[in-house]
This record gives C-alpha cells, sequence and structure tokens, in this order.
C-alpha cells in the first residue's frame, strides 16, 4: 500500500477493509454508479473509501479484478500519485490518504483508495435534478476543466456524476481512474463531449431549463477565460 503518513498512522491493509468501519460504527455506505462508495469516520478525520470495479459488460465477468500488470500499473497506485501530484499544484480535486490492492490469483488484483472528503457531496447531476443550476456556476464548472486542461491532467470518465458543487460556487472533480497528464491536445475536446453527452442524458425528461445551450456556452466561456 502507499499511504500519507501525515494523515494516516501506522496503517495496514485493514483501513480498507468495510467491515472493520463497520463493526466500529464509523461506515456509512451510500449506493451509486458501481457499486458504493463509504463514507468513513475517524476521530476528526473525514474519509471516502472507494473499492475499483469494472464498468461495461466486462464487469459480469470479472467485477472487481484487474489484470496484473505489476505493482507500477495498479490502479489505486496510479490514481494516489497523481492525485498528490494534482494536490500541489492547488487544483479542486480530492487528497489523497492511502492507496492499496491485494492479489486475486495469479493473473489479477483487486485495489482501494482512500481520501479526504470534500466539503460537499452535491454531485452536478443531482443538483440539476432537483432544480437549475445558477449561470455563475456553469462558469466555475467550466474554469475548473480549464485549470485541469491547462496543466494537461487528462480525466479518462468525465462526467455529471464526477463534479461535484460546493455551498458557495465551489466546484471539484472526482475519480481520476486511468486519468494522467499528457501534453494538451485534441483529446480536451473528447473529454468535453463526454460531459456534454452525460448532461444531456442526466436531464433527458427535464425541464428545458436543466440543460441546454445557453448553459453550455455559459460552461465554455467559463474555460476559456
Amino acid at each position: 500500500m502507499l499511504y500519507d503518513a501525515s494523515r494516516l498512522d501506522q496503517p495496514d491493509l485493514g483501513c480498507f477493509s468495510r467491515d472493520r468501519w463497520r463493526a466500529q460504527g464509523r461506515l456509512e455506505e451510500i449506493s451509486g454508479g458501481r457499486g458504493t462508495v463509504a463514507f468513513l469516520a475517524d476521530g476528526t478525520n473525514r474519509w471516502v473509501l472507494r473499492h475499483y470495479r469494472r464498468g461495461g459488460a466486462v464487469a459480469r465477468l470479472l467485477d472487481d479484478r484487474y489484470a496484473w500488470m505489476g505493482e507500477a500499473r495498479v490502479r489505486s497506485f496510479r490514481e494516489f500519485r497523481l492525485l498528490r501530484q494534482l494536490v500541489t499544484w492547488g487544483l479542486p480535486v480530492p487528497v489523497p490518504v492511502a492507496a492499496g490492492y491485494c492479489r486475486a490469483g495469479p493473473v489479477g488484483y483487486r485495489a482501494d483508495l482512500i481520501t479526504e472528503e470534500l466539503p460537499t457531496r452535491l454531485t452536478l447531476a443531482q443538483a440539476l435534478r432537483e432544480a437549475p443550476v445558477a449561470a455563475d456556476t456553469w462558469g466555475h464548472i467550466g474554469a475548473s476543466i480549464g485549470r485541469l486542461h491547462a496543466h494537461g491532467v487528462h480525466h479518462a470518465d468525465l462526467n455529471a456524476n464526477n463534479i461535484l458543487l460546493g455551498p458557495a460556487a465551489e466546484v471539484y472533480v472526482v475519480d481520476f481512474d486511468r486519468g494522467r497528464v499528457r501534453r494538451r491536445g485534441r483529446w480536451e475536446d473528447r473529454v468535453l463531449a463526454r460531459l456534454e453527452r452525460s448532461l444531456r442524458k442526466v436531464t433527458a425528461g427535464l425541464p428545458a431549463d436543466r440543460f441546454g445551450a445557453p448553459q453550455w456556452e455559459r460552461l465554455m466561456r467559463g474555460l476559456r477565460d
């Protein structure tokens, strides 16, 4: 495992065990996405535990197992190291606390990641289902994405569930699995196209003021400013 010694004292792989946290009465699980996100309470610390699970058709076969290609390629380790770099750049992402893996058979492994809990749990998708999002907030969303792209940060699955909105117009981006830092280029357009498709899917059937050309234009203006 990898961990931040300033945030986790003498850790072991048991810190990734939901059963251990549950037995201590310090676990809160919320369904969504590919499984559940677990919120952990450890004294004054508030953390988020994510167990890596596959998506798509392959999930039926492999669920939470990934092919072993060496420790350097372990997904939780790569995300931990990426988040640590993004935090040093002052980008709006969660702070990594610990990453771990365990081997699953001769050619596989399972992985987990703990990050500090952000000041909000409200996703952009949830906000849009409840009410229209303010024009200024769309601009802040664009600006946050723009900051990531300015540093060459490629988010592999930017969607309405991976953008969190704070109470004072803060915007955070989460879930950097398979993310990386690379030279700027046309991949940025593909990231934005993926986000736009997600927003259209999330708001399908909702009132027209939840998402459309005006909201997307405001986001893009914030990204360019």
